[in-house]
């Protein structure tokens, strides 16, 4: 006996298994939170070296392209050879972004354990100093308020003694600390994800390799699955919003980083005009590195930089505010345009929103990568929504809706007069007056006929 399957009752079967299912998930999220947040984790923590990977190949790729280049025009101009010119660029992206970081590690973090080791062994110089710079600027509210000095002086004097014992406390503990021997002693938590962080970097590296090597051959099996999978409409727009991704994302970072470079080079020789030479270094790669982040980057970075030069040197502290606000000024409306151009369209309000997301969920990398990655949502979320207006025959511009849905202001009754009606002697004149003149032009003769 054959079974007759109705296809309306599989459809509706179906639907209803996926909602139960889906419930079913919500539910045990709810109770078993922490479960699936261990999981969560776990698989992170597996696919970190593919993500490490994938990040590092993204920030190769225009590197090995521009060499590619470089190589076909000048080099194998008359026979191309792209399996050599492939290794040449990767080899070359390789080398130049292993220099860069051997540069940047080997001058900045020899000058970072020194300035925190000079801030630590000289912490009672610099309140002492900046004691004596307040007592300067506000002597003579001192001296009229005897109170307010006694009052002044007794809680600085308590807080450069706690000050002192937690740095007297830790000091010992530093070169310990920095040591090798004492870092391999004493590995802890922290010692730990730093390997681990090494390892997936590592790795991250060897699979960057193989995804550049392959980079065509992985976006024709990616879209070999798009053509497979989704009819011609929606694979012509996940196509789309791919390049979208790809260009925005691109753009983004690219701009950013040289953005911040030539921030943090400006920092560094403001600061040597200025003669602020002794934490130069350091605060300029403060700066540089916090201004990847868009809106509050400059304030971030601002504020420990402020107050290292207010322990340090407090007379050039104004000094200091007011570069740093003209440098941002400078990089807000003159080179943050001319290198961005606008990349985001995004205003203001849904960068901090971004930003806000990304550092909740996923710290100083969740703040850059979240603002590329909401606008190309933002775009599609655009999109999506002239559709569905023009559809329905209503404006896309958004000045429209400021005023939609507000009562319109009540009419003014103003009398209108009506027109005297025609008597019928007015409107039998005006025929005769024509039949007059009718008659009169008739009458006249014509002198051409003469």
């Amino acid at each position: 006996m054959k079974i007759k399957f109705n296809v309306k009752s599989n459809t509706i079967a179906v639907y209803c298994i996926i909602v139960f299912s889906v419930c079913l998930l919500l539910v045990a999220m709810v109770f078993k939170y922490n479960v699936f947040l261990s999981y969560f984790h776990k698989i992170l923590s597996v696919l970190a070296p593919v993500t490490w990977g994938l990040v590092i190949a993204y920030i190769l790729n225009p590197i090995m392209k521009f060499t590619e280049r470089k190589l076909d025009r000048f080099v194998f101009r008359k026979k191309k050879h792209p399996k050599i010119t492939r290794a040449i660029g990767i080899t070359v992206s390789l080398i130049v972004m292993l220099g860069i970081v051997i540069a940047i590690v080997g001058s900045i973090v020899p000058e970072i354990i020194g300035t925190i080791k000079s801030i630590f062994m000289n912490i009672t110089t610099y309140l002492n100093n900046l004691q004596k710079f307040l007592n300067e600027k506000i002597s003579d509210t001192l001296e009229s308020n005897p109170k307010i000095e006694d009052f002044i002086n007794s809680e600085f004097n308590n807080i450069q003694d706690f000050v002192i014992s937690a740095v007297n406390q830790f000091e010992p503990k530093l070169d310990s600390f920095l040591a090798k021997d004492g870092i391999l002693a004493n590995l802890t938590d922290s010692a730990w994800s730093l390997i681990s962080g090494i390892k997936n970097c590592v790795l991250g590296i060897i699979i960057s390799i193989y995804l550049l090597y392959s980079k065509e051959t992985l976006i024709a099996q990616c879209k070999k699955i798009v053509y497979a999978l989704f009819p011609e409409k929606k694979r012509v727009h996940i196509l789309s919003v791919a390049s979208r991704a790809n260009s925005t994302f691109s753009n983004f970072l690219s701009g950013k980083a040289l953005d911040s470079l030539i921030i943090g080079i400006l920092c560094f020789i403001g600061m040597l005009i200025l003669n602020m030479k002794t934490y130069a270094v350091l605060i300029s790669v403060i700066v540089g590195v916090t201004n990847m982040i868009p809106f509050f980057g400059p304030f971030i970075g601002a504020i420990p930089s402020g107050l290292l030069i207010l322990l340090t040197t407090p007379d050039k502290t104004l000094i200091f505010v007011i570069f740093i606000l003209l440098l941002q000024q400078f990089d807000g409306n003159i080179l943050g345009p001319k290198i961005l151009v606008n990349s985001l369209g995004l205003s203001s309000f849904w960068i901090m929103f971004a930003i806000f997301v990304g550092g909740g969920l996923f710290g100083f990398a969740g703040m850059i990568a979240f603002v590329p990655l909401f606008a190309v949502l933002y775009s599609i979320l655009s999109e999506v929504i002239a559709v569905k207006l023009h559809r329905k025959k209503l404006p896309v511009e958004t000045e429209y809706y400021k005023t939609a849905g507000q009562p319109e202001p009540a009419a003014v009754n103003v009398r209108e007069e009506k027109p005297a009606e025609k008597t019928e002697e007015q409107s039998e004149e005006k025929p005769l007056e024509k039949d007059m003149t009718g008659s009169e032009n008739s009458e006249k003769p014509d002198n051409n006929n003469l």
